[in-house]
């Protein structure tokens, strides 16, 4: 059973004002506060496995477009984004915690 143990709000990071280029995203993983999130919800055990999608859209937009997928812990889940492509403007990055 995949259970999302991503982020309740989204917490606004450091912007850019101007970028083209490869970007890396990564986001840490705090195995203590999952494992304390995953009792409180009647899970016990420990999670097989973790992935990490990551999304973007253009400020304002409704759907969020997958850049990539890790499930690399060691790694803080790095997904390597190459923006050469989009258009300008502000865009919005979203990295979701999956567990298994």
């Amino acid at each position: 059973m995949s259970i999302n143990w991503g982020p309740h709000f989204i917490v606004p990071s450091e912007t850019l004002k101007t970028f083209s280029g490869r970007a890396l995203l990564r986001e840490t993983f705090d195995e203590d506060l999952l494992k304390k999130e995953l009792k409180e919800l009647g899970y016990e055990g420990n999670p097989i496995r973790a992935t990490n999608p990551w999304y973007c859209r253009k400020k304002g937009a409704e759907t969020w477009i997958k850049i990539g997928e890790s499930a690399e812990k060691k790694d803080n889940f790095a997904v390597s984004w190459d923006t050469t492509g989009l258009e300008n403007g502000e865009y919005q990055v979203l990295g979701l915690a999956y567990v298994d």
